[in-house]
């Protein structure tokens, strides 16, 4: 279960942070940058299941871009940071992608209609929780459930106006609406002063979304 929290963000504090050949991808006008908590199982690395390292939580903090790729729009997502409890996904991730992962001690709770994702900074725990309400439902192509759900490329930055591009593969989900939403952090201290407005105030909406088995495709450099 992916726990989704979503805030509408001046598109200013995201701009230095897109990847060269990509932009801001918006939804009926708005950029957005959600939160999303959840458990990796039965984790494998290149077909091979990965030892000691099958099952963790991850808190990431991402936003929506697109690139043109022969003439069509390829839709995606930019990570500003993950959390893991795991010092080898760190490393490996951050060395085969460029991204950025730390590694915290991290706890979660799932007890259906609450869901809670922690992870414990400077001796104390932080977190993002999200209970929701009513039955799971496939949105429509145009929800916005849709579109936070369903970027399926992954860019990251690198010097000298490059970037790695990388495809994520899942089905789509079924979702549950969101009645109460909460993110509990210091936000400043962990992601840095241009998301301290937007994530310091509630969330515009929430979600929980299903999950499923997901294949992430190996990376190449696009200019």
């Amino acid at each position: 279960m992916l726990a989704m929290l979503n805030w509408q963000i001046d598109p200013s504090a995201l701009a230095p942070l897109v990847p060269a050949g990509c932009e801001l991808d918006t939804f009926r006008g708005r950029t957005l940058i959600s939160a999303v908590g959840f458990q990796f199982l039965r984790t494998r690395v290149l077909g091979v299941p990965a030892l000691g390292h099958r099952a963790f939580d991850e808190v990431n903090l991402r936003f929506y871009v697109r690139h043109k790729h022969g003439g069509a729009w390829r839709r995606g997502v930019v990570f500003v940071r993950e959390l893991v409890p795991k010092p080898l996904v760190t490393l490996l991730a951050n060395a085969s992608y460029g991204e950025h992962y730390i590694t915290l001690p991290m706890r979660h709770r799932v007890a259906p209609p609450e869901y809670v994702y922690e992870w414990q900074r400077g001796g104390a725990w932080e977190g993002l929780r999200v209970a929701t309400e009513g039955e799971a439902i496939t949105p429509e192509d145009d929800a916005e459930q849709t579109f936070v759900t369903e970027h399926y490329w992954g860019y990251t930055a690198l010097p000298g106006g490059r970037a790695f591009e990388y495809e994520i593969e899942h089905p789509r989900w079924r979702v549950w609406r969101a009645c109460e939403a909460k993110l509990d952090a210091d936000v400043h201290a962990l992601y840095g002063e241009r998301f301290a407005e937007a994530l310091g105030a509630a969330p515009c909406s929430a979600l929980v979304a299903e999950g499923s088995p997901v294949a992430v495709r190996w990376r190449h450099t696009i200019h």
